[in-house]
């Protein structure tokens, strides 16, 4: 009974697919240089509906880039059983992979990844076509064994298929942001593929839907219901092997869309001071790969969490989406509303009905899947929105606290320097740091922290040797703290001096000639240069370091 509720729904999803891909027809025109969600929300109804949508979409391609990788590595396990065990490995390879090749920036990408496209369609068309004869001339194979119920057929189940079926959907987002990269004239062309998208999607997902239900097929519990069908109607043949190479290659095709549009859409965020500045940066090969690279981290820790496991992932697939669809056409209503341009009334009919579709659609994808996982992402998306806030706001204040406005125009010649150099010994770096610290001060102070009793007696006498004309301060430490007594020991002289400054610390820094080196050292003046820079100002004053490298030959 459930399976031949299969058909009826995949039709309602493809009507639904129709919808939504004539909204975004006329999204494409009105935003040329580029209409995703973020933009089309964030200009028409406001900065929080904006976020919302950026939130959910870059849910959606974290999320579609790991449905696709472990969708195309269960692909291709179908086909080989003994490769069932490794999935995730394969999808993190895979992952490495794309993500390599992302970070190079092929200028073949386009022309690289058509190559599976047409593949997939050569091979999976054709067969849909033999199914589709095969069933018209009454030669269908044995119907499968029927499988018992896991539960009765009710209205929540068939909600619940539907939303497993709306995934389906999930790639007309990628078109709206990716407009300005068509060729001139880019809405037109972004339009066509739009359009043809939408036909081939609906095509391969009714025929898809259609014979299995007519072929009553049933996938086992180590295969796919695609590679199930493939089976049934190819054999175990080269045809069969083909079409699940084709499977992988364009799920493959489909995680990559992501590394297109994620990293557009965090440097779109960026740019406006709600994510790191770093995603806005273009590498060397012109890709944002900072973005490329935050996006292969949260897969790859999708991937290892959900333990390959395409079901386990799709149930946070949905929502995202669907919350950005419904944004985006909510707000090309508004746009309409607000140009009143020529026939601006059906073209908000238009968008409103694709609102209304979006969202009753989101609403049945949240609620039905709520407990299967679709929870986690209804809580992220709200706090990614926090997150986008909350940086936001200390951009502002850093900005704040850097303007110029109020401050007396001029500079105000500050006090000659005082000058406190730790040590850890007497050796070339130590007395490299001190001649510095004598050339600009002639008030200039070296710091010894005594860890082991008697250390600070031997470096006394070494001292007095090489650097006569310089106080040295031995400042016992019985728990064997150098950042403490350090810290300590400034404060307390900066209180004492009480000359309008704090002292100026020079620290003098070993750099090994080969990078495995520096494993081998202690790194204490990275450490005294951590607990001074991130300090708060005491007195009222910032403190000052300067370093000074010495570096070692071999």
């Amino acid at each position: 009974a459930g399976l031949s509720m299969a058909l009826p729904i995949a039709l309602v999803i493809a009507g639904l697919l129709a919808i939504v891909a004539l909204s975004y027809c006329q999204t494409l025109p009105a935003y040329p240089s580029g209409g995703g969600s973020f933009i089309v929300a964030r200009d028409n109804l406001g900065t929080l509906p904006g976020l919302v949508a950026a939130a959910a979409l870059l849910m959606d391609y974290l999320l579609t880039a790991a449905v696709s990788l472990t969708a195309g590595v269960a692909a291709i396990a179908s086909a080989f059983p003994q490769l069932w065990p490794y999935r995730v490995v394969l999808a993190l390879a895979l992952l490495l992979a794309i993500t390599l090749a992302n970070l190079r920036g092929l200028r073949e990408t386009g022309t690289l990844m058509a190559v599976p496209v047409y593949l997939f369609l050569a091979t999976y068309l054709p067969m849909l076509a033999y199914g589709a004869i095969r069933l018209a001339a009454g030669g269908s194979a044995p119907a499968a064994p029927v499988v018992p119920a896991a539960q009765p057929l009710g209205l929540l189940l068939i909600l619940h298929a539907f939303a497993a079926g709306c995934t389906a959907l999930t790639g007309v987002e990628a078109i709206s942001n990716g407009v300005p990269a068509f060729r001139p004239p880019e809405a037109q062309n972004a339009r066509r593929v739009l359009v043809a998208m939408a036909v081939l999607m609906g095509l391969l997902f009714v025929g898809s839907v259609g014979l299995t239900q007519a072929l009553g097929v049933v996938a086992a519990p180590d295969e796919t219901i695609l590679s199930a069908l493939a089976r049934r109607l190819l054999g175990s043949g080269p045809a069969y092997y083909l079409v699940q190479g084709a499977t992988m290659l364009i799920l493959a095709v489909a995680a990559n869309t992501s590394f297109a549009d994620f990293p557009r859409v965090a440097a779109l965020l960026a740019k406006d001071g709600f994510l790191p500045r770093q995603l806005t940066g273009l590498g060397d090969r012109l890709v944002f790969a900072n973005g490329i690279l935050l996006l292969a981290l949260g897969t790859g820790g999708l991937i290892l969490a959900f333990g390959g496991d395409t079901h386990a992932l799709i149930p946070l697939f949905a929502v995202g989406v669907f919350l950005a669809f419904t944004l985006s056409q909510a707000g090309m209503v508004v746009h309409w509303w607000r140009e009143r341009g020529k026939g601006w009334q059906v073209k908000a009919a238009f968008n409103g009905l694709g609102a209304l579709a979006t969202l009753v659609t989101l609403l049945i994808v949240g609620i039905s899947k709520f407990a299967g996982g679709a929870w986690i992402t209804i809580l992220l998306i709200p706090a990614l929105v926090a997150i986008f806030l909350k940086i936001r706001s200390h951009y502002r204040t850093v900005a704040e606290q850097l303007s110029l406005a109020g401050a007396a125009p001029g500079l105000r010649p500050l006090p000659p320097p005082r000058v406190v150099v730790p040590v850890s010994g007497v050796h070339r770096g130590v007395l490299a740091a001190i001649a510095y610290a004598r050339s600009i001060s002639h008030d200039v102070t070296a710091l010894y922290i005594e860890i082991e009793p008697g250390s600070g007696r031997r470096v006394r006498e070494e001292w007095q040797k090489w650097c006569p004309g310089v106080e040295l301060v031995v400042v016992p430490s019985p728990y064997r703290s150098i950042i403490g007594p350090l810290l300590d020991y400034l404060d307390r002289t900066d209180r004492q001096h009480h000359d309008g400054q704090m002292a100026t610390v020079i620290l003098s820094d070993l750099v090994p000639a080969r990078w495995w080196q520096g494993i081998l050292h202690n790194q204490t003046a990275m450490l005294i240069r951590a607990a001074l820079l991130f300090r708060r100002r005491r007195l009222g004053f910032q403190p000052v370091i300067i370093d000074i490298p010495y570096h070692l030959q071999r």
